[in-house]
């Protein structure tokens, strides 16, 4: 007999070839699947993950779920795989769920961040999970850019050219930045993301913020055209922040709906990996 368990896992990116298993490749879902099979003295279980994060890209929020042997309590898993994982990769928690749980089809939404940093250096560990920019973004321009962004468009532009892409209109439920005194972070919050999607948006902003207009992104909604020269930001400031598995609102004051965003969001569905 088995039982589902739902895992929370964080992991850097850089070392490995995206989360999805592939021969030949390290992974993430391949390290935690072989740790697992060497924990219950089995065949590699498969893991199920939320979604599929591309090469060098992060995650804080990173949820899968697994169907293990009954004798083996959820409780103890963060602390055995610890010692079973490389460093780059830890379980944060591990629970007991029903076994209509899904970490991808049960999901709402998805959090995901872009991170740049200017001027002068950041902590190693920060520095990791940032790509560098010439100066900072223009503030004005980075706003209008993301008000455009959210709601309900055909995404195209932001994606690659790709034969077996399904539709291509997604919803970005909240967009929206953070700054520090070095640094920028573009939030985005959406049911479900195209390939490179996150990466394009980050990298057509900054470009924007260059060129002191966001125009340019108006006009790629105006007009959606996969494989449209859009830059697509470095993996590295990119991280998978957190999966929602109840309708998102936006984190304001009291819970207040950012504009845009839709309240009971169908369940997320991917065409493939968002980094």
């Amino acid at each position: 007999m088995t039982r589902r368990i739902k895992l929370t896992v964080a992991y850097l990116g850089t070392p490995f070839h995206g989360w999805q298993r592939q021969r030949g490749q390290r992974t993430v879902q391949g390290e935690l699947e072989a740790a697992l099979g060497r924990l219950t003295g089995h065949a590699p279980p498969t893991v199920v993950g939320a979604g599929r994060t591309d090469a060098g890209v992060h995650a804080r929020g990173q949820v899968a779920h697994v169907d293990l042997p009954d004798g083996l309590p959820a409780g103890i898993l963060p602390g055995a795989l610890g010692a079973a994982l490389p460093a780059e990769i830890r379980v944060l928690r591990a629970v007991a769920v029903p076994v209509s749980f899904h970490a991808r089809r049960s999901a709402r939404a998805k959090h995901y961040a872009y991170r740049v940093h200017w001027a002068g250096h950041l902590l190693p560990w920060s520095a990791l999970r940032s790509a560098q920019v010439d100066a900072p973004p223009d503030s004005g321009v980075v706003r209008e850019a993301l008000e455009l962004l959210r709601g309900r468009h055909d995404m195209a532009s932001f994606t690659v050219t790709d034969p077996a892409q399904g539709p291509t209109v997604r919803t970005i439920l909240g967009a929206w930045e953070s700054r520090g005194r070095r640094t920028l972070t573009l939030h985005f919050v959406g049911e479900g993301f195209l390939r490179y999607q996150v990466r394009r948006m980050a990298g057509a902003i900054l470009a924007a913020a260059r060129d002191g207009s966001a125009r340019r992104i108006a006009k790629l909604l105006e007009n959606p055209l996969p494989g449209a020269p859009v830059p697509t930001a470095p993996p590295e400031g990119l991280t998978l922040e957190h999966v929602h598995y109840r309708p998102w609102r936006y984190p304001g004051r009291g819970g207040k709906a950012d504009p845009g965003t839709v309240e009971a969001a169908p369940p997320v569905v991917d065409s493939g990996a968002q980094g």
